[in-house]
C-alpha cells in the first residue's frame, strides 16, 4: 500500500513542517484505503492554521500514521465509503462548520455554536444551548411507541438523554444524545497556565484521571525535551493498572447488583474501595489525581509503600478470584449475560469500539501490547478477545483483565523503585511542533494531540476519550432488545459522560 502519510512514534516530538500536508482528494482517497485495509482512526480534527482551517488525521495499523490537508467548506464526507470517521465528521462540522456531503447522520455532538462564527448548518437554535431542539429518528407504526430517559438521572450522575423507539418492549432503535455540559475543556488547556495543565487533564473523565493525566504529561515531555527515569515510569504504570483494577471491580459488582445477585455486588463495591484505598496510599488522592506529572511523578514509592501495596494485594487478590468465580460459575447469572446486547465484531469494527468494549466483540487490540509506554514494553499484555460480543463477554474482559493487572502490581512491586520527584515545573515547549500520545486506560484507547506555534505556545489541543467512540457500541447493543435489558447492557459499557462532553 503505497502512502504519504508520515509514520510517526507513540510520545514522539515531530516539527510541524513535516507533517504531510496533501491535497484534498489525496488526503481523502489515502485515509480511506489506510482504513479500509484494517487501519483504525486514531484522532480526525479540523485545526485553526495561517488563515484558514486544516484537516489532520491520526491513524493506526501496525504503526501511527500522520497527514494533513486544507479544510474544504464542502467535501464529500468520508464516512459514507468507511464508516468509522462518523463521529469525528460530525465533531468537525460543529466545530468548524465544514459540512460532509452525504454523511448518512449528520447531527450536532456537543450542542455549540461553531468557532468561526458561520451559520448553523444542522438548523439548531443555538438559544437553547442545550441539545433541546433536534429531530430525534423516528420509528413510524401503529403500535410504536417512545420511551424517554433523562437527561436527568438519579443519584450522583452526568447528565445524558436515551430516546428508545419500541415496540412492545422490544427496542427497535435507541438513540443517545449528549452534549448537556458544554465544558470547553480543550480551550481552556489551551489558555490556562502550564501549572493548571495537569489538573485540567486529570478531570476530563474524573474515573480516568491518571490516563488523561499520562496522556497529557507524555505530551508535553515530548515537546519540552523532559526525561523520566524509569522508577518513575514503573509508578506511573501501577498508577494506571490500579485505576483499571478499581473501576473494573466496580462494574463488575455494578452488573451482579442488575441481575439481582448481591453477594458480589456487596464484595466488589467493598474490593473497589479497597483498590481505590491503594491509590490513596500513593498519593493521597482515591483517583490517582496528584501523581502524574510531567517529567515524572509527584510522590516515591518506598520500601514500606511497596510492603503495604503488597500485602494488600496479597490479601485481595484470593477474594477476588472468589467472587469472579462465584459470579461466572453461576447458571442464573450466566443466563442473563449471554446473548444480552450482543455487539458482532463486524459492527463493532464499523463503529470503531477500543477497549474492553471492542475486545469483547472480537478485537484484540490493547495500547499497552501495540503502542507500548511506560513500563508496558517489559510486560506481557496477552489478548483478551472474546467471540460473542454479549454481556457475557464484556464481563468477562473485565474479569480477565482484573487478574491480569493483579499480576503486573505483583511483578512491578517485587523491586526497589527509585525516582527522583517532581513538583509542577515551568518548561518551555517546542516551537511549531506536534505531538500524540495514546495509552491504554481502563475503558480503551486515550489519545491526546498537542500541537505548538510559532513561540511554543499551544496552537491547538485535541482530547479523545474511548466514550467518543464506545457510546454507539450501547445504541447499538440494544437493537432488537428487551428495553428492560438497558440497564445491565449500560453497566457492561459504563461509558463516562465527561469524556464525551468536552
Amino acid at each position: 500500500m503505497t502512502t504519504d502519510f508520515l509514520q510517526i512514534g507513540n510520545g514522539e516530538a515531530l516539527p510541524r513542517e513535516r507533517i504531510p500536508h496533501l491535497a484534498f482528494d489525496d488526503f481523502r482517497s489515502q485515509a480511506l484505503q489506510i482504513v479500509s485495509n484494517g487501519g483504525k482512526v486514531v484522532q480526525f480534527f479540523a485545526y485553526p492554521a495561517d488563515d484558514g482551517i486544516n484537516l489532520l488525521a491520526v491513524l493506526r495499523s501496525d504503526h501511527l500514521l500522520l497527514a494533513g490537508c486544507r479544510a474544504q467548506e464542502t467535501y464529500p464526507s468520508l464516512t459514507i465509503e468507511c464508516e468509522p470517521f462518523h463521529m469525528f465528521e460530525r465533531e468537525i462540522a460543529e466545530q468548524y462548520g465544514l459540512r460532509p456531503e452525504g454523511h448518512p447522520w449528520l447531527k450536532m455532538v456537543r450542542y455549540h455554536a461553531n468557532e468561526r462564527g458561520l451559520p448553523d448548518i444542522f438548523g439548531n437554535d443555538y438559544s437553547e444551548d442545550i441539545p433541546g431542539n433536534y429531530d430525534y429518528y423516528a420509528v413510524e407504526g401503529e403500535e410504536i411507541h417512545e420511551v424517554a430517559v433523562g437527561p436527568v438521572h438519579a443519584g450522583v450522575i452526568e447528565p445524558g438523554h436515551f430516546r428508545f423507539n419500541c415496540i412492545g418492549e422490544r427496542v427497535l432503535h435507541l438513540e443517545i444524545q449528549l452534549g448537556y455540559q458544554h465544558r470547553s475543556v480543550e480551550k481552556l488547556l489551551m489558555g490556562a497556565d502550564i501549572k493548571r495543565w495537569p489538573i485540567l487533564a486529570e478531570g476530563i473523565a474524573g474515573d480516568t484521571a491518571v490516563g488523561h493525566s499520562l496522556c497529557m504529561a507524555q505530551a508535553v515531555e515530548a515537546l519540552a525535551a523532559l526525561d523520566t527515569d524509569a522508577g518513575a515510569r514503573i509508578i506511573r504504570t501501577i498508577g494506571l493498572e490500579l485505576e483499571r483494577i478499581a473501576n473494573h471491580v466496580g462494574d463488575l459488582g455494578a452488573l451482579s447488583g442488575d441481575v439481582a445477585f448481591l453477594p458480589p455486588a456487596n464484595y466488589c463495591g467493598r474490593m473497589r474501595g479497597d483498590f481505590l484505598n491503594m491509590s490513596l496510599w500513593m498519593c493521597g488522592n482515591r483517583f490517582g489525581k496528584g501523581l502524574v506529572r510531567p517529567g515524572g511523578v509527584r510522590f516515591p514509592l518506598t520500601d514500606q509503600d511497596r510492603r503495604v501495596l503488597t500485602e494488600r494485594i496479597a490479601e485481595l487478590k484470593p477474594q477476588v478470584e472468589h467472587v469472579i468465580d462465584l459470579l461466572f460459575t453461576t447458571s442464573s447469572v450466566r443466563a442473563r449475560f449471554e446473548g444480552c446486547g450482543v455487539v458482532s465484531t463486524a459492527d463493532a469494527e464499523k463503529l470503531g469500539l477500543v477497549g474492553p468494549s471492542g475486545r469483547a466483540s472480537g478485537i484484540p487490540y490493547d495500547a499497552r501490547r501495540c503502542f507500548p509506554t511506560e513500563q508496558y514494553h517489559r510486560l506481557d499484555i496477552p489478548q483478551n478477545a472474546e467471540p460473542t460480543g454479549d454481556v457475557y463477554a464484556r464481563a468477562k474482559v473485565r474479569a480477565d483483565e482484573v487478574l491480569q493487572s493483579i499480576a503486573i502490581l505483583e511483578s512491578l512491586l517485587g523491586s526497589p523503585i527509585e525516582t527522583r520527584c517532581v513538583e509542577d515545573a515551568l518548561f518551555k515547549l517546542a516551537p511549531s511542533s506536534l505531538a500524540v500520545t495514546l495509552n491504554e486506560a481502563w475503558r480503551g484507547e486515550v489519545s491526546h494531540c498537542m500541537l505548538t506555534g510559532t513561540d511554543g505556545e499551544i496552537l491547538h489541543y485535541k482530547i479523545k476519550d474511548p466514550s467518543f467512540h464506545n457510546w454507539n457500541g450501547l445504541a447499538m447493543a440494544l437493537r432488537d432488545t428487551g428495553i428492560s435489558d438497558f440497564p445491565l447492557n449500560n453497566k457492561s459499557y459504563n461509558l463516562s459522560y465527561c469524556g464525551f462532553d468536552l
